[in-house]
């Protein structure tokens, strides 16, 4: 008897049931083949390392299945595909899933950032790249912590931003400001894999801003993405005696030069106890999931003001 081909595949009769229902069953690799090449793209990109485990990507034919549906711009704009959720699944997916397939997600990553609106005027995104931003997003929860970090989401918000803004630019910063030179015509992932490799050191929110200013830059909206609230806090908890805090003293002298200019702070982990005071030119924002970009865009074109938005967008469950 010949031995079974590793690509050769019968397909077995699957019944019309959504794949939740199967999955928990004894299924066969054939079984687990079949489910890859009739499931819908969200869950190919929930299952991809179930289908490694169970030996799909064996199966030359439905790997180039798998891949294709993953960067199909039709699906993605039915399935409402988010940058962050394709950031999870790139980040989750093990050693076993193939390389084409980690290609699709990065395929799908430009398909979805191509849907963000695009901000006109000038943008410096600044993120904070400090140690404490290495912690996992969703913080430490048994049976619930993420691989995605605090810095990632960081990195994701530059890398999109610099896409598709022009002009924009990025100025990460921890103790001290970080000179980074990033292509827009890079992959996504590709620049939010260098912002996140940057050193990490303590926590200076302020220098940044005091960077723009010592080179006299000019644009129309600032976005500062952090996890603590050092750089936001309110002025009879400044670190001033009671004053203004650094940061907001550099943003005074920014806004000399730059009158119309806004400014959105995203706290990535947000302590209710402490919050930023908002103004017309200030918006906070609380938590993170793909809504984030929307909301900066109508605050940056003066369709959205601080006393319209709660200041908290839930952490999307993925």
């Amino acid at each position: 008897m010949v031995a079974k081909q590793r690509n050769e595949w019968s397909e077995p009769r699957m019944p019309d049931v959504p794949m939740d229902m199967l999955t928990s069953l004894s299924l066969s690799r054939d079984h687990w083949i079949a489910l890859a090449r009739q499931a819908s793209w969200q869950a190919t990109r929930m299952n991809l390392n179930t289908f490694a485990r169970h030996g799909v990507f064996e199966h030359e034919e439905t790997t180039n299945l798998v891949a294709e549906r993953l960067r199909d711009p039709g699906l993605i704009a039915k399935a409402r595909v988010f940058p962050y959720q394709l950031m999870v699944a790139f980040m989750k997916t093990g050693a076993d899933v193939p390389l084409v397939v980690k290609n699709a997600l990065q395929d799908a990553m430009e398909i979805a950032i191509s849907n963000l609106p695009a901000i006109s005027g000038g943008v410096w995104v600044l993120p904070d790249v400090s140690g404490s931003m290495h912690s996992p997003v969703t913080g430490v929860r048994q049976g619930a912590t993420t691989a995605v970090r605090c810095v990632d989401v960081a990195a994701l918000v530059a890398a999109a931003m610099l896409r598709r803004s022009v002009p924009a630019g990025v100025v990460p910063f921890e103790s001290r400001a970080i000179e980074v030179d990033l292509n827009p015509r890079d992959s996504v992932m590709t620049n939010a894999r260098i912002l996140a490799s940057l050193p990490a050191g303590g926590t200076n929110c302020s220098a940044a801003l005091e960077h723009l200013n010592r080179r006299r830059a000019s644009g129309n909206l600032v976005i500062y993405v952090s996890d603590n609230e050092s750089w936001i806090d309110s002025p009879r908890h400044g670190v001033f005696g009671g004053g203004a805090t650094q940061t907001m003293r550099e943003w005074s002298r920014y806004k000399e030069r730059n009158p119309g200019a806004r400014m959105v702070c995203l706290d990535i982990q947000p302590n209710a106890t402490t919050q930023a005071t908002d103004r017309d030119d200030i918006l906070n924002i609380g938590g993170f999931s793909d809504s984030v970009f929307e909301v900066i865009g109508a605050f940056a074109t003066g369709r959205l003001t601080p006393s319209h938005w709660t200041g908290m967008i839930d952490m999307v469950t993925l």
